[in-house]
This record gives C-alpha cells, sequence and structure tokens, in this order.
C-alpha cells in the first residue's frame, strides 16, 4: 500500500484485489455530517440541471428571443459542465480538493446571481457556461470526498446519500422549475442557488479537509498538459453539442452537425493518441484495464441514458398529448423522486450484505420491467397510473446507481479516486445527452412512419372512418355549426386524432427499444469481479 499511496503513475490493481484503503488518516468531523455538506452543493447543482427546461418559454419571452435561442441557455450549460467533468480529478489533484471544490461552489453561486439578474439573452447564454463548468466540479469532488471520508464496506451507504442529490434533483426539478415560473418568476429558479451555495461555503470551509495522500499526489505531478486539455475540451464540446442539436437540426442534413461529428471524431483520436505518449496525461487512460472500472462506466452511461430518457419522455407526453401544465407533469416524476429518497439508504444498508453484483442485475431487471410498463399508455390514462409508471421504474435505480458507484473503486489505487469520479459522472452524463438525443429521434421519425401508415386507412370508402366522421359531424351540426363549418371541423378532428394516434405509438416504440437495451444488460453484473473488502493500514511513507 505503500508504494500505490506514493507512486502516482501506479496503474490500477486487477478488479478480483483487496481494497487497501489508508486508516492512518481519519476526518476531524464525523462522516456522515461531512456527506450532508457536501451533498449540499452536488443537490443544488443537479437541480440546476433540470430546474431551467419548463422556464426557456418565460425566458425566450422576457429576453425577446425564440424558443430555438433560448435552448442554447441548456445546450451551453450542458456543455461547459462536459468539458469539466473528465478533468475535475486533474485540477483538484493539482490545486487541492477541498480549494476547487470550494472555488466551484463560490463559483456556481454567484454566476446564479448573475444569471437572475441579466436582461440579455446573450449575457445569460456566457453565464450559463461560467455556471456550468462551476458545476462540473461538484459531483465529482463529493463522489472522491465520500470514498475518502468512508471505509470500503461501508461506501454503500455514503453513495446512497450522493445518490439522493444526483438522482432525486433532476427529477423534482421540473416540478420546482414549474411552480416557481408560475407563481413568482423565472429569476428565482437562479436566486434559489443563493443561499444554499453560501451555507455550503461555510460549511465546507469548516467540516471538509483534504487526506495526506493528495498532497504527496501534487507534489508529484508533472507539467500541465496543454494540448490533451484543449483537445478534450474540443472533444467534448463537439460531441454534446452534436446530442443536444442534432435532432433540432436534422442531424447529417446540417452543416453544424456534420462539422460537430467531424471535430469530435478526429479530436477523440487525436486525445487519446496524445494521452498515450504525453509524459503527465490528463486523464489516465490506464485505468480502464481494470474489467470493473470499465464496465462500471458502461453501466453508468445505460443508466444516464434511461434515466434521463423517461425523465424527458413522460412529461412530454403528459404535456404535448395529454394536454398536462408543466406542473401537473412535473409532479408525476417527482412523486417518483420521493420514492427514491425512501429507497435509496434501505438499497445503502442492503448494499453492505449483498453481493454488488446481485444488485446490478436486480437492478437492471426491476428497470427493464418498469419501462415496459410505460408501454401500456393510452389517451385515457390518469395522472396516477403515469405516475406509477415512474415509481415502479425508479424503485429498480437504487439498486443499480449504489453498487456502481462502489463497484468503479473496486481495484483502482487511493490516488486515483478524483480521476475516477470525474470520468463516472462524464459516463452518466453523455449517457443522459445519449438517451435524450435518441428518443427525440425516435419520437419524431416513429411518429412520421405511424402517421404515414394511418393515413393510408383515412379514406371515404373506409367504414371505421365513415363512422367517426358522422359522429362527430352530428355532434358539431347539435352544437350550432353550419353544415360547411360541420364538415372541415369534422375532417380537422379526424386528423387531429390521427396525428395523436400516430405520436402515442412513437412513444411505444420508443419504449420497447429502451426495454430491449435494459434487457441485454442484467446480466452485466456477474462479468464483474467480487470485490473483498479488507481494510488494512498503510506503511508509513518514508
Amino acid at each position: 500500500m505503500a508504494q500505490s499511496a506514493t507512486d502516482s503513475s501506479v496503474k490500477p490493481r486487477d478488479a478480483d484485489s483487496e481494497f487497501h484503503f489508508d486508516e492512518t488518516w481519519k476526518p476531524r468531523f464525523n462522516p456522515w455530517v461531512i456527506a450532508f455538506t457536501v451533498t449540499l452543493a452536488t443537490f443544488m447543482e443537479a437541480l440546476d440541471s433540470s430546474i431551467a427546461n419548463v422556464a426557456l418559454p418565460h425566458i425566450a419571452g422576457a429576453l425577446g428571443a425564440s424558443y430555438d435561442e433560448a435552448t442554447w441557455i441548456l445546450t451551453s450549460y450542458l456543455v461547459s459542465n462536459a468539458i469539466v467533468l473528465p478533468i475535475s480529478g486533474w485540477i483538484a489533484n493539482r490545486i487541492g480538493r477541498k480549494r476547487f471544490y470550494m472555488s466551484c461552489v463560490a463559483a456556481f453561486t454567484i454566476f446564479s446571481f448573475c444569471c437572475g439578474f441579466t436582461n440579455s439573452l446573450t449575457l445569460l447564454i456566457i453565464f450559463r457556461i461560467c455556471q456550468g463548468a462551476a458545476g462540473g466540479g461538484l459531483q465529482p469532488s463529493e463522489r472522491a470526498i465520500l470514498a475518502d471520508t468512508f471505509a470500503p464496506e461501508k461506501r454503500s451507504v455514503a453513495f446512497a446519500i450522493y445518490g439522493m442529490a444526483v438522482v432525486v434533483a433532476p427529477a423534482i426539478g421540473p416540478t420546482i422549475g414549474g411552480w416557481i415560473t408560475d407563481n413568482y418568476t423565472w429569476r428565482w429558479i437562479f436566486f434559489l442557488n443563493i443561499p444554499v451555495g453560501i451555507l455550503s461555503l461555510f460549511l465546507t470551509n469548516r467540516i471538509v479537509e483534504d487526506p495526506p495522500y493528495l498532497k504527496r499526489v501534487r507534489e508529484k505531478l508533472g507539467s500541465v498538459d496543454g494540448i490533451g486539455l484543449g483537445l478534450l475540451a474540443v472533444t467534448i464540446g463537439a460531441l454534446q453539442i452534436m446530442l443536444d442539436k442534432g435532432q433540432e437540426k436534422d442531424w447529417f442534413g446540417s452543416h453544424l452537425i456534420v462539422g460537430c461529428a467531424v471535430l469530435a471524431g478526429i479530436g477523440c483520436i487525436a486525445f487519446l493518441w496524445r494521452e498515450l505518449t504525453a509524459p503527465h496525461p490528463i486523464i489516465d487512460l490506464s485505468l480502464y484495464r481494470s474489467r470493473n472500472f470499465s464496465m462500471t462506466q458502461l453501466v453508468m452511461l445505460v443508466i444516464g441514458a434511461s434515466l434521463y430518457a423517461t425523465t424527458v419522455m413522460i412529461p412530454q407526453f403528459l404535456q404535448e398529448i395529454m394536454g398536462y401544465t408543466a406542473t401537473e407533469a412535473g409532479m408525476v416524476l417527482s412523486l417518483g423522486g420521493l420514492v427514491l429518497i425512501f429507497m435509496l439508504p434501505i438499497v445503502g444498508f442492503i448494499g453492505q450484505k449483498v453481493d454488488p453484483r446481485a444488485m446490478i442485475c436486480f437492478g437492471f431487471a426491476w428497470v427493464s420491467f418498469g419501462i415496459w410498463r410505460i408501454s401500456s399508455l393510452d389517451l385515457s390514462i390518469s395522472f396516477w397510473d403515469a405516475a406509477s409508471w415512474r415509481v415502479i421504474m425508479v424503485i429498480g435505480m437504487p439498486f443499480l446507481f449504489v453498487p456502481i458507484s462502489v463497484m468503479s473503486y473496486v481495484g483502482v489505487p487511493q490516488e486515483k479516486n478524483n480521476e475516477v469520479s470525474g470520468l463516472t459522472a462524464l459516463a452518466r452524463n453523455i449517457g443522459g445527452s445519449i438517451g435524450i438525443s435518441f428518443i427525440s429521434t425516435m419520437l419524431v421519425r416513429r411518429a412520421q412512419v405511424h402517421q404515414n401508415y394511418l393515413a393510408a386507412h383515412v379514406y371515404p370508402g373506409s367504414a371505421n372512418y365513415r363512422m367517426l366522421y358522422a359522429g362527430v359531424d352530428g355532434m358539431l351540426h347539435t352544437k350550432g355549426y353550419s353544415p360547411a363549418g360541420a364538415v372541415s371541423g369534422s375532417m380537422a378532428h379526424t386528423y387531429t386524432m390521427m396525428v395523436k394516434q400516430a405520436d402515442m405509438l412513437a412513444y411505444i416504440d420508443t419504449i420497447h427499444a429502451l426495454v430491449i437495451l435494459t434487457v441485454c444488460l442484467i446480466p452485466i453484473g456477474y462479468l464483474m469481479k467480487k470485490p473483498r473488502f479488507r481494510s488494512r493500514r498503510a506503511a508509513p511513507i518514508e
């Protein structure tokens, strides 16, 4: 252990090796107080990633912009956030994790204040870029702090607390954002961060501390790999823009998307070559030699895709097809968030006694069942039917999130905790972007297919069409419509019904595709190696 604690170039241990946890250092404060402290700011940042979605029309109207222009408020945040995630570990190692974490909290709070007061769309996008960059360092830093604060066999409970922030917050964000926007002003969705940020800064300064090994890591860091840093920023930024704007710009029918795809591809190849040959790389790619680490990144990618895809898909169906308000649609997701708050601590305690591989398999099986239930949607569902979709599905999420958070550190030296946290958060966020892009494209393309099919069966010779047309025509006559008005009204009503049916069938197709994806991953847990927890003291450092 002494060697791995001092040599920053140590390669990850094989995944079947034991955990080696340095017990020579103990935090001065109770670990649970530290967990609460660092969760505050992470919850604030995770909430901000979704709270602005429902307020976009209000922001666009207030700033004199179109809705398409206003979507850059979301895209700019996601791009800058994604760029910082993978390098957050490198920055934390270089300047100190506590200092980096507090800098991120302070910057996030300041730029939230700026976002709330701006009267220009351009300035708002600039402030959101800065806010997203600051937020990108919060989640990885919290994970790394928890990994160092809690012994390996107790991490499942600690990561359950972390899960409440990064899983629950995006689920309740649309509800809170909708309520604030409907009752006050969109500016308060940014002002809400200010008191939380101030409290987090105060508590972090008093309670959180860096373990001694980080100082040893910092002393061994080499010069800054500016080329690698630039290539990473270009690659992640281009990929994020391509995923976020792909469907809106008709994918490869757009010069912007083609350019981003080419830039991301070339940038990725150049970055990998640079990191494999640079003496002091930004990201230690040797981490991916660990079977468990590589597979946890894949699983976290799928978790992000399924979580964010359903988070977007359910309220979108309720608002566009069923006519729900933003607040009502958000309430459907919030009930699932309450279930997560209840389930995460329970699964955290279970994780101390149960093989994490079995939990992962069970989690994917349950999530598959939960997503499959959504395919029973129709145009007559009730609020509680829709709420039950989300509630049933999210019961399985803690069985994935908690063990994966623990397993991602198996076989990895302690001095790599910061990097593991950043890369895992990146996998989840990129997965979320892929999931949202996938469902957006599927819904549009499959709706067109179903609309063409249904339109082929809407003709005067169809008995079903004549029956529907006659019913609507008669109803409109009883309401005082003229014969010509009744005819046009009947045709419009029939067309509207056809479009809704086509959209509904597109949702069902998309859900089936998600189910196939998650079902295929049910056995992946047992492709990982079971961790063997055993704490031992690190040898003294000479």
